[in-house]
C-alpha cells in the first residue's frame, strides 16, 4: 500500500503542476523546482524500498478500466522500468536545471518538459498494449514543440516534421499488429500477449513488424535519418531527452513484447537481423569520423552504441541480456553528459563546427577534465559506466557469433578513434584567438550537473552491481 499511495502521488504531483503552470502563470520556476524535487526523491525512495526477491510487477495500479473493451490503465514497476523512472526524472530535472535563466516562454517549456516526463512515465510503466502505445507515440509531442520552438536554426522546422514522418510511419507497424493481436486474442494485456504470441502460427510476421516499428526509435538502419537532424536542431534539452531516454523506448518495447519468443525465430531471421545491426553499428561509427559538427558526431556515436545493443538482445543469452540493459542505462547518463557539454560551448561560442574550437582546456581546464572522463566512457575504457555493458554484450554474444564479434572490433576501434579526435581537437592545438573570445570555465550550475552525472558514471563503473542485483526481477 505504502507503494502503491507513492507512486500515485507521484503522478498526481505532475498532474497537478500542469494545471498550475495553465491556470497560475507565477512563480513558475520555484514550483517547477519544488515538483521535480519531489519527483526525483519518490522514485528515489521507490528504487530503495524496492523488494529484488518478487520475479513480478510491483506497485501495480490500475487507473481506470474499459471491461467492454478489456482495457484497462494500468501501470506497475518491475527492475527494469523503476531505473527508468528514475533515470526519466533526473534527466528531464537537469534539463531545466541548466536553462535556469531561459526567459523566452518559460511556462510552455515547463508545461512541455512535465509533459514529457508525464508521457515517458507511463510509457515505461504501462502494463496494456493499447495504453502503452498511446504514451509511447505521444512522446512525439513534446519533442515537437522543444525543436520547433526553442530550436537553434530555421531548419528546426524541417527536423521536427522529419520526426513526426518517421515515427508516424513506425507506428503504422505497430498498430497494425497490435490490432491483429487484440482481435484475435481478446485482450490487450502485456502479460496475455506475450505468452500468446509463443503460440501462434505468424510468429516471423509479428516479430518483424514490431521490429521496424520499434526499431524506428532504436534507430536502426535505414531508419535512422531523423536522429542526426533532430539532434542537431534541438535545444540542449531536447538533445537530451532523445539521446537519454527515447532513444531506449524502440529497446525497452522489445525486451516487453519480443523477448519471451525471440528464441523461437528462425535462426535465418534472428542473423538476418544481427547483419543489419552490425552494418548500423559499423555504418555509424564511421560516418561519425567524417562529420564537422559535434552534435552530429555525438548523435551518430549514439545510433553506433543502439546498434550495438541489439547484439545484446539477439545473442541469446542472459549475459548479454544483463548487459544490453547496463549499457542502455549508461549510455543515457554518458551520452547526456556529452550533449550537455556541447550545449555550454554552444551557449559561449554560438556555434558547433568543430574547426572553430582549440585550446580550451588551457582557459576551461574543470570543463575538460569532467568531459575527457565522459569521452573514455563513450568508447568503453574500462573502469567506467559504459564498459561494463559492453563487456557483459560481448561476452553474451562469443555464444552465438563468434564471426561477427571478431567483426566488431573494427567499429570499437572506431569508435575510439573519434572520440579522441574530437576531443583532441576541441580542447587541444593552437588558440584560435580570433574564434576564441570567452575566456572562464563552466559556472556552478553546469558544474553541479556535471558531477552529478559524472559521480554516477564512475561508480555504476566501479560498483555495477548496485544496478545488476535488480535485474533478478
Amino acid at each position: 500500500m505504502i507503494l502503491h499511495s507513492l507512486y500515485l502521488n507521484l503522478l498526481f504531483y505532475i498532474i497537478i503542476l500542469i494545471f498550475i503552470i495553465i491556470f497560475f502563470f507565477n512563480y513558475t520556476r520555484i514550483l517547477a523546482y519544488f515538483i521535480f524535487i519531489n519527483i526525483i526523491l519518490i522514485t528515489w525512495f521507490l528504487l530503495l524500498i524496492f523488494n529484488k526477491t518478487i520475479i513480478w510487477y510491483q506497485t501495480i495500479l490500475n487507473i481506470y478500466s474499459i471491461n467492454y473493451l478489456q482495457i484497462s490503465y494500468i501501470i506497475g514497476l518491475d527492475g527494469i522500468s523503476i531505473f527508468f523512472l528514475l533515470l526519466c526524472s533526473l534527466l528531464i530535472t537537469f534539463c531545466y536545471i541548466i536553462y535556469w535563466n531561459l526567459s523566452y516562454k518559460l511556462n510552455l517549456y515547463t508545461f512541455t518538459l512535465f509533459f514529457s516526463l508525464f508521457i515517458l512515465i507511463n510509457t515505461f510503466a504501462s502494463l496494456d498494449l493499447f495504453i502503452f502505445f498511446f504514451f509511447f507515440e505521444g512522446i512525439v509531442i513534446p519533442m515537437f514543440l522543444l525543436i520547433n520552438i526553442w530550436g537553434s536554426r530555421s531548419r528546426r522546422v524541417y527536423a521536427s516534421y522529419l520526426l513526426l514522418a518517421y515515427t508516424l510511419l513506425g507506428s503504422i507497424f505497430i498498430f497494425t499488429t497490435i490490432l491483429y493481436l487484440y482481435t484475435n486474442i481478446g485482450s490487450s494485456s502485456f502479460i496475455y500477449i506475450s505468452q500468446a504470441i509463443l503460440f501462434t502460427n505468424k510468429k516471423i510476421i509479428i516479430f518483424l513488424a514490431f521490429f521496424i516499428g520499434f526499431g524506428i526509435k532504436i534507430p536502426i538502419i535505414p531508419f535512422h535519418i531523423w536522429l542526426p537532424e533532430a539532434h542537431v536542431e534541438a535545444p540542449t534539452p531536447g538533445s537530451i531527452i532523445l539521446a537519454g531516454i527515447i532513444l531506449k523506448l524502440g529497446i525497452y518495447a522489445i525486451i516487453r513484447l519480443l523477448f519471451d519468443f525471440i528464441f523461437d525465430i528462425q535462426k535465418d531471421v534472428l542473423f538476418f537481423i544481427l547483419i543489419i545491426s552490425f552494418i548500423g553499428f559499423l555504418y555509424a561509427s564511421q560516418t561519425a569520423l567524417s562529420q564537422i559538427d559535434i552534435k552530429k558526431i555525438i548523435a551518430y556515436s549514439s545510433i553506433a552504441h543502439m546498434n550495438f545493443s541489439i547484439l545484446g538482445l539477439l545473442s541469446e543469452s542472459i549475459v548479454g541480456l544483463v548487459g544490453l540493459f547496463y549499457l542502455m542505462i549508461s549510455h543515457a547518463i554518458t551520452s547526456s553528459a556529452l550533449f550537455m557539454g556541447i550545449g555550454i560551448l554552444y551557449d559561449r561560442y554560438k556555434t558547433r563546427i568543430i574547426c572553430y574550437y582549440s585550446s580550451l582546456v588551457f582557459f576551461m581546464p574543470i570543463f575538460s577534465t569532467i568531459y575527457f572522463i565522459f569521452i573514455l566512457a563513450n568508447f568503453g575504457f574500462p573502469g567506467t559506466f559504459n564498459f561494463v555493458g559492453e563487456l557483459f554484450v560481448l561476452i553474451g554474444f562469443t555464444r552465438s557469433c563468434t564471426t561477427l564479434l571478431v567483426l566488431s572490433i573494427l567499429p570499437m576501434t572506431l569508435s575510439l578513434i573519434y572520440s579522441l579526435f574530437y576531443y583532441n581537437r576541441i580542447f587541444f592545438g593552437p588558440l584560435k584567438s580570433q574564434f576564441i573570445r570567452y575566456y572562464s570555465d563552466i559556472t556552478k550550475i553546469e558544474f553541479f550537473v556535471m558531477f552529478v552525472l559524472l559521480f554516477i558514471n564512475i561508480i555504476s563503473g566501479i560498483y555495477p552491481i548496485w544496478i545488476i542485483s535488480y535485474l533478478c526481477v
